[in-house]
């Protein structure tokens, strides 16, 4: 399945596209809430949801002694997402 141009709109993607797409970042379902992903980078981890109208991101570990979220609304390009949370907190 080919994800669609990196300027579309995340809302434009279809589920299995968004799935595929967190999976080749290296992010990891959970189990038990199948809407979040879980990312394990060297120097911070990150919780990423699936909610009902943007990307919800909790970084841990940041080195700042608390917990950074941060949401994306789905209207933003995938590649505007990806620039943003993948470069971390």
């Amino acid at each position: 399945m080919s994800l669609p141009s990196p300027e579309t709109p995340l809302y434009n993607h279809p589920l299995p596209t968004i799935e595929q797409w967190l999976s080749e970042h290296g992010c990891r379902q959970d189990d038990d809430d199948r809407h979040c992903w879980h990312l394990e980078h060297p120097n911070w981890s990150a919780e990423l949801c699936l909610d009902v109208e943007e990307l919800s991101v909790v970084y841990f570990n940041t080195g700042e002694g608390r917990d950074i979220r941060r949401s994306f609304k789905y209207s933003l390009s995938r590649q505007d997402i990806e620039d943003a949370v993948f470069s971390g907190p």
